[in-house]
């Protein structure tokens, strides 16, 4: 895919989305060097600080790596596989720490506030979860997973609890990519289900799901410390 030349507003999101598309097109596979800042920025029409910005950002979210001396190398083809790369061990299990101080209390909140349209919603997320799951289409289902645990906290109502879960997102995503081994090449654990977590706040057992939100994270922290063992 040839690299298009800017528009002037906003170019560093402009650069940042056609180096993305040429690393998740395929143009550039997996442990290739890119073009060096110079090339890419009169490929692009734009300055050299640009382009510097926008593979900062994209090295930030793990799908470029920055190496001193040698250049910039393509180091996962997605913002997902990206952060697994990164998130593994004793910082996978201090965010599923993190996970079950929040969603345990989430999925409490939920059962005693959710509004029937977020029941409909909650089910609607967990069912096409699971149809990804079955397909096969690994990081649409770490999504999908992440998109459920979200609506369950938000079911609950308390604004600063779902803004300080939202700013979770990425790594929370890639938690449930990690811990499912949804990723091409890998052994597929056990699946977890939500169902019963989705059930409990649709009846309203606030008990139940907190029970149920704690019982599912407390297996992954079990998987992952057997892991590091």
């Amino acid at each position: 895919m040839p690299l298009a030349t800017t528009r002037r507003a906003g170019l560093v999101d402009q650069v940042i989305e056609q180096l993305r598309d040429a690393v998740t097109q395929g143009e550039w596979p997996i442990g290739e060097r890119i073009p060096t800042e110079p090339e890419l920025a009169g490929q692009l029409g734009v300055g050299r600080n640009t382009v510097r910005e926008a593979v900062r950002a994209l090295a930030h979210t793990g799908l470029l790596e920055v190496r001193q001396g040698d250049g910039t190398y393509v180091r996962a083809t997605s913002e997902v596989s990206g952060a697994i790369r990164r998130l593994c061990g004793s910082e996978l299990r201090e965010v599923l720490q993190v996970r079950r101080i929040l969603e345990v209390e989430g999925a409490r909140l939920a059962a005693a506030s959710r509004t029937e349209e977020e029941v409909v919603e909650l089910r609607s997320l967990l069912e096409r979860r699971n149809a990804e799951l079955r397909e096969g289409h690994w990081e649409d289902f770490a999504r999908l997973d992440a998109e459920f645990h979200f609506a369950v906290v938000q079911s609950g109502h308390n604004t600063l609890l779902t803004e300080m879960y939202r700013g979770l997102t990425e790594v929370i995503t890639a938690s449930v990519a990690a811990t499912s081994n949804v990723t091409p090449g890998h052994e597929y654990l056990p699946e977890i289900g939500h169902e019963g977590l989705a059930e409990a706040i649709a009846d309203g057992d606030a008990d139940r799901a907190a029970s149920e939100a704690c019982g599912f994270l407390d297996e992954l922290l079990a998987r992952v410390e057997h892991d590091e063992s």
